[in-house]
């Protein structure tokens, strides 16, 4: 009965500190999330800067899995290569293990203190930093009294025959020390959290040096399988900084396990303190990781990026959302960089559904019409998708930074979902028309409408950049190509009326349908540059102004002005 007691305190002590660690992180990402971001984006080229980037930030976030989040979602996005992104997490595993340092020292006295100043702070502020902070400090106020409690009940275990003889039974066998501890800290998501219990183990003598050791070890692997089962299957790319990470320290492992037994004695000679033995191997460990694979990076990558190819597209439209990930909505800069990743999937449809519309014209395809259809169809389930995934996050609790980006990617997503709508209606309704009347276009229609559409999917790759980066040269460009597009459909449509007067052309039906191609793909491209106003920081008003232009040739009668002229 006293074990089964001693072991429901062990666990609930456990869930503490893990609930403390959580509060702690969510309380440090929405405080300071898009500046961690910043920081390791800013490590690009230096290894030994993104090193200790991810040392930073991982202590900070007192998590190695959220750094390889967030890494992980950067080296998706093009913004950060596959070298230093290992950097990064060569620099997250020794941050970890400083944590554990930290955390393994008695300041339990300083629970209350921290507990009583976070709820001070979590209610007075209401919103903004303060409140954040003081969610942090109810984090680690919990932690470190949830830390003094396992101490507590851990030390009568001695004296509890039991107990001790199962805890004895578990740790026989060094490759099953390590398989158990990985399984153990998979399931707790913190290899914190399985450290700092081995420590308390260790301290009370209930596990062997050299089961110890073999714990470290599976602690340590353990901690890298989260991000690897978290990663999206959709496309194999987005595995391979967390594949990277489970094979640094798998090798480690493999390597170190054997000499499992002449470390102990080493460690137990210089000390005679177990908790802080097995804590100084875990650091140890991993710098000497960090040590031996910095120079290794590039052809690592390469290894990963030949095993893990980018998805080859297979011409089918997706039918279902990649990336809106829900069980990461409490984690604000996790769920809108998932967001963004949605978004930029619905400019790639859009730019399919333009490239065929093209050939559909061109060409009389039916066969691309109803490829139109069908993506468009799935464009509008991605937008309903990515709608819903933005309200359940809302705004409530949001930095300022992070709210404006919520309020950049859903304007963003719904002008995609228009312009879906202009091609997969109007412009395709048109192409369609034309087809069934088998009418086509003269040579000098054809060019001029190809040189249209080349703009305006060249104004959807910038737009997508423009959302991305969310730089202002880059956004005043998209103004000035918004411009530049306007200004050569009204000349594209003067040169065809033109040449519609002297006779040039035939086919008053198949004018119509080419200036009516023209305008939609005007429209298009006017919906896709309304980020570049968000950017810029101008209101919605102007964003719908921008929409309304002038009247330009495109909105007469041809076969008016044709009668007119005779």
């Amino acid at each position: 009965m006293i074990a089964t007691v001693a072991l429901v305190q062990l666990v609930g002590y456990v869930v503490l500190l893990l609930w403390g660690m959580h509060m702690v992180q969510t309380g440090v990402v929405r405080a300071f999330g898009s500046n961690l971001r910043r920081m390791i984006g800013r490590t690009l080229r230096n290894r030994f800067a993104a090193i200790g980037a991810g040392l930073v930030v991982t202590m900070l976030l007192q998590s190695s899995t959220a750094t390889a989040m967030m890494t992980t979602s950067l080296a998706a996005e093009g913004m950060l290569a596959l070298s230093p992104a290992l950097a990064v997490m060569l620099g997250a595993n020794i941050g970890t293990a400083l944590i554990v340092k930290a955390l393994s020292f008695d300041v339990s006295w300083v629970a209350p203190l921290l507990l009583i100043a976070g709820y001070v702070a979590f209610w007075r502020g209401r919103r903004g930093i303060a409140h954040d902070l003081g969610r942090v400090g109810i984090g680690l106020g919990l932690m470190l009294l949830a830390l003094h409690q396992l101490v507590a009940t851990i030390e009568p275990v001695q004296t509890a025959p039991v107990l001790g003889a199962l805890l004895g039974a578990l740790t026989r066998e060094p490759l099953l020390d390590l398989a158990f501890a990985a399984l153990l800290t998979w399931a707790a998501h913190s290899s914190v959290a399985v450290m700092l219990l081995l420590a308390s183990l260790a301290g009370a003598n209930v596990i062997t040096p050299v089961a110890a050791i073999a714990l470290v070890l599976g602690a340590n692997l353990g901690g890298t399988i989260p991000p690897v089962l978290e990663a999206t299957t959709a496309d194999p790319s987005s595995r391979r900084l967390p594949v990277g990470n489970l094979a640094f320290r798998a090798l480690g492992c493999v390597v170190v396990l054997p000499f499992a037994h002449p470390i102990a004695e080493a460690l137990w000679r210089f000390t005679p303190d177990p908790a802080a033995n097995i804590v100084n191997f875990h650091i140890a460990f991993n710098v000497a990781l960090a040590v031996v694979f910095v120079g290794l990076l590039d052809s690592a990558a390469r290894l990963l990026t030949r095993a893990l190819p980018d998805q080859q597209s297979s011409g089918a439209v997706a039918v279902q959302p990649l990336y809106l990930d829900e069980t990461v909505l409490d984690t604000p800069y996790l769920a809108l960089t998932n967001a963004s990743r949605e978004a930029l999937r619905m400019a790639d449809l859009v730019d399919a559904m333009l490239r065929r519309l093209l050939q559909a014209v061109t060409g009389n395809d039916t066969e691309a019409i109803r490829e139109i259809a069908d993506t468009g169809k799935a464009l509008g389930r991605g937008q309903k998708a990515l709608k819903s995934y933005l309200t359940q996050l809302g705004t409530d609790g949001l930095s300022d930074i992070d709210a404006r980006r919520h309020g950049h990617v859903l304007d963003f997503t719904i002008n995609l979902g228009h312009s879906g709508d202009i091609i997969a209606h109007s412009l395709a309704d048109a192409a369609t028309r034309m087809a069934k009347r088998g009418l086509v276009l003269s040579a000098e229609d054809a060019a001029d409408l190809r040189a249209f559409h080349g703009r305006v999917r060249d104004d959807l790759a910038l737009a997508a950049s423009t959302f991305m980066t969310e730089d202002i040269r880059s956004a005043q460009r998209l103004l000035d190509a918004k411009r530049q597009v306007n200004a050569m459909e009204r000349a594209t449509g003067r040169r065809h009326l033109a040449g519609l007067e002297v006779g040039e052309f035939g086919g008053l039906e198949a004018s119509r349908l080419y200036l009516a191609i023209l305008r939609d793909l005007r429209r298009v491209n006017s919906h896709l540059a309304a980020i570049a106003y968000d950017v810029l920081g101008m209101d919605s008003d102007n964003v719908a102004e921008s929409h309304e232009e002038a009247p330009g040739p495109e909105d007469a009668d041809p076969v008016a002005d044709h009668n007119a002229t005779s």
